[in-house]
């Protein structure tokens, strides 16, 4: 999910974004009597987002004469009501932007178009593996991921400075990363050099960003659903040992006390605030920053523990099942998800893309370029076993799971021991496994 200080209006799409049609590679596969047609199209997003999508829709329009494309932008809080309604009632957009976590209980429900028959026969190629596994439910192939983001660490280095501790001690890549062990240290040491209305982090794992959670989780190595998306497998030590060292976060005083699942204020805000000096974050959060701190500021990977591992963020794009066009619909998805497309609207968003061929030393940032490789770094070390686990067909009725029972041990209302157990039944009974 992408969630910003930026507010998400239907937006003037005032930015425009450089869009060329020479090069990107694109091949039509459908028909041109296949190819026109009207598409509805609903998001929500950025301004740079919606522009991107915009100079998308008119370079489309561009190469397929006869084919328009209506694009109705929404504010992220109304955007999955207006959909589900949409969908109950058999008017749904022909196509619609998802988050990876709730893309699967959609697929599941047979309500997404199965664009397998549709795709060229390359397309698969084109992305990361982690990327395609995150579209896929039983044999078929429900979405296309258009772009991804996962969460490293904004660092306030004027904070890491009152504390003592200079900038050489950050991480400059994956493989000198913290330790959970390491980065406990750090907490200790940022609480002993902080004023006591300040903190060492915040974690940004509020809402349905509990996903965020399970990193700490693929970090011990651990699982929470078997590999055929319904199995629990989250009662393991791996998940123990999550509970603890997160719930420690609290017990430790290293982040502040509404740093909860059910907080109502994103974790974001207490870094931008310099409540805090460091916060789990992704790359969107870039723009806001570059213009809005007040305070000299960095980006470094997310720990590691018994091997690294992040959330997978971002949004899929998707047709829905009843639209009366998907031949025009699959090749809309192809060509947004083309290389040209892709590159220009990540690089004015602050975001990764999924294709393998744009994640390389030449990806980078319209605002703090340096600061991409982080990124890209920390999504290249998403294992594929992970993403799909979260494109569960239950994952919706898991979230809940998880916000429950980390709630409970954040407050140190029960142990770990106790909210592993829990959540294994939560789950269980989630998922009918």
């Amino acid at each position: 999910m992408t969630v910003t200080r930026r507010t998400f209006l239907a937006g003037s799409g005032a930015l425009a974004l450089p869009l060329l049609l020479a090069g990107c590679g694109f091949v039509q596969t459908a028909p041109a009597e296949k190819r026109q047609g009207t598409l509805t199209f609903t998001t929500w997003g950025t301004d740079a987002e919606l522009a991107g999508f915009r100079a998308a829709i008119a370079a489309f329009e561009a190469a397929n004469e006869g084919a328009t494309v209506e694009l109705n932008a929404v504010p992220y809080e109304q955007m999955f009501t207006n959909i589900d309604a949409q969908l109950q009632a058999g008017n749904p957009p022909d196509i619609f932007r998802v988050p990876y976590y709730t893309f699967g209980a959609y697929a599941g429900r047979g309500q997404l178009l199965d664009l397998k028959p549709l795709l060229s026969a390359d397309r698969q190629a084109q992305f990361t593996p982690q990327a395609w596994a995150a579209v896929q439910n039983g044999d078929g192939t429900f979405g296309l991921p258009h772009h991804t983001d996962t969460s490293a660490i904004l660092v306030n280095l004027d904070l890491f400075r009152q504390a003592g501790i200079d900038a050489s001690e950050i991480p400059t890549s994956a493989d000198q990363a913290w330790t959970w062990e390491q980065l406990d240290a750090l907490g200790a040491r940022l609480r002993a050099g902080l004023s006591a209305d300040r903190w060492p982090w915040a974690y940004n794992w509020q809402g349905n960003g509990v996903t965020r959670w399970l990193s700490l989780l693929f970090q011990s190595d651990g699982a929470f659903l078997e590999s055929d998306q319904k199995t629990p497998a989250i009662d393991s030590d791996a998940a123990r040992e999550a509970v603890a060292f997160s719930s420690s976060f609290f017990t430790k005083n290293y982040v502040p006390a509404n740093n909860t699942i059910a907080s109502s204020s994103y974790a974001a805000e207490s870094w931008f605030s310099q409540s805090v000096a460091m916060v789990w974050s992704g790359a969107f959060q870039i723009p806001d920053a570059d213009t809005t701190a007040d305070f000299e500021w960095t980006a470094t990977y997310a720990p590691r523990n018994v091997r690294a591992g992040s959330d997978f963020g971002g949004n899929a794009l998707v047709a829905t099942a009843n639209t009366q066009q998907p031949e025009l619909a699959a090749s809309f998805l192809e060509f947004v998800t083309d290389a040209g497309p892709m590159r220009d609207f990540c690089r004015a968003a602050s975001l990764l893309p999924t294709r393998a061929d744009l994640l390389n030393d030449q990806l980078t940032f319209d605002v703090r370029p340096e600061l991409a490789p982080v990124f890209a770094g920390q999504a290249a070390l998403v294992q594929p076993q992970d993403v799909a686990q979260v494109a569960s067909p239950s994952m919706s009725g898991i979230i809940p799971v998880l916000k429950q029972q980390l709630d409970l041990a954040f407050t140190g209302a029960q142990d770990a021991a106790t909210t592993v157990t829990t959540m294994s039944s939560g789950i269980q009974a989630a998922t009918g496994g």
